[in-house]
């Protein structure tokens, strides 16, 4: 798996979605993950493209690379909103975050 493609548990590709309704603003995403997340003017966390666009609609999602993995894992488990999810691409399962199982 080159660096460019997304990252998976077990090789199962990985994506991530912020719910804008439980971000806190405190930007601990875009410290540990600044090429995943970023903090609009709202003061709201959002995630990024991979080409670098802030997508701004409710439940957008973006790849997860797999030099990132680990950062944006750090990201869901230390958001003191616990508003990032990620989840498999393929059934939609959360893996880490609020709801994974």
């Amino acid at each position: 798996m080159s660096v460019q493609q997304e990252a998976g548990v077990g090789g199962e590709a990985l994506e991530v979605w912020i719910d804008q309704d439980l971000c806190t603003g405190d930007g601990i995403c875009a410290q540990y993950a600044p090429e995943v997340f970023e903090l609009d003017i709202d003061g709201l966390a959002y995630v990024k493209s991979p080409q670098d666009e802030l997508l701004q609609d409710k439940g957008a999602t973006t790849p997860v690379p797999l030099p990132l993995l680990t950062d944006v894992i750090d990201s869901a488990k230390e958001c003191p909103g616990e508003c990032i999810h990620v989840r498999r691409v393929s059934d939609r399962a959360e893996v880490y975050g609020p709801d994974a199982g």
